[in-house]
């Protein structure tokens, strides 16, 4: 989802988030508390507690029958994009690693992972709208920035395309710099993200109430104190068609 914000936050929050970002770098497999992982080193997914994220294991939310396809032995999941909406896991997670896999099949194509989404924030939810919560990892196809230069004649300065981390709606979240120009979102430190038709690797963990995302083997951005920091996990559609493959998850403690 691109959203733009309308709250900036205050340069006391921003100061707040900065002692979140330097962490040691360590293996989260070894020390999840507080690591950050090291650059260059993709996390598979694989070994004790990894499973994989099935058909079996998501909830039809507001969604149509044909919006989303389950192939290669569900390890593929097909989105049409339309319409606009989220399917999410059956169950709420709390502390979490998560990886995903993706690519966009048209240029400026927009989706994104929903993480902590609260279960109001779900109900009822009809065609055509996103949840009002939860903390957004950004999937947006570098075409998005051209065409919203294009079309408005203004340069993209409150989003990227290289996977901002941000709280949508009700949910509340610190966000690590670099930050977004009214400090609404965590912006990603490095621009690694693939172009259309290209997979992308995300590796996203949720722990204690702190999100972090890589991209493409290297951590990019995130927030801490999300609040709330438990909940479900949605795939979004968002009017582009998009893919994804490979998606494994392992519950921390």
């Amino acid at each position: 989802m691109l959203r733009k914000p309308l709250v900036t936050l205050c340069a006391s929050a921003i100061l707040a988030a900065l002692p979140a970002f330097a962490v040691a770098q360590q293996d989260p497999e070894t020390k999840p508390a507080t690591a950050s992982r090291p650059p260059g080193d993709l996390v598979v997914g694989v070994g004790p507690g990894w499973r994989p994220l099935l058909e079996a294991d998501f909830a039809h939310v507001n969604d149509e029958p044909d919006t989303w396809k389950f192939l290669d032995d569900q390890a593929e999941i097909h989105g049409t994009g339309m319409p606009v909406g989220v399917i999410r896991t059956k169950e709420p997670v709390k502390n979490f690693e998560l990886v995903v896999e993706w690519r966009h099949l048209r240029s400026g194509g927009n989706s994104g992972v929903f993480v902590w989404a609260p279960e109001k924030a779900l109900t009822d939810l009809k065609p055509g709208h996103l949840p009002s919560g939860g903390i957004e990892v950004q999937i947006l196809d570098h075409g998005y920035a051209e065409q919203y230069t294009k079309s408005t004649g203004k340069k993209p300065d409150w989003f990227t395309t290289n996977g901002d981390v941000f709280p949508v709606g009700t949910s509340k979240m610190k966000p690590f710099p670099p930050l977004s120009a009214d400090g609404s979102r965590s912006f990603p430190t490095k621009n690694l993200s693939r172009g259309v038709e290209q997979w992308n690797h995300y590796y996203i963990r949720g722990l204690n109430g702190e999100v972090r995302l890589w991209v493409n083997g290297e951590e990019v951005s995130g927030g801490a104190e999300c609040n709330p920091s438990e909940g479900y996990l949605c795939l979004e559609a968002e009017g582009s068609p998009i893919e994804f493959r490979n998606l494994r998850i392992r519950n921390l403690p």
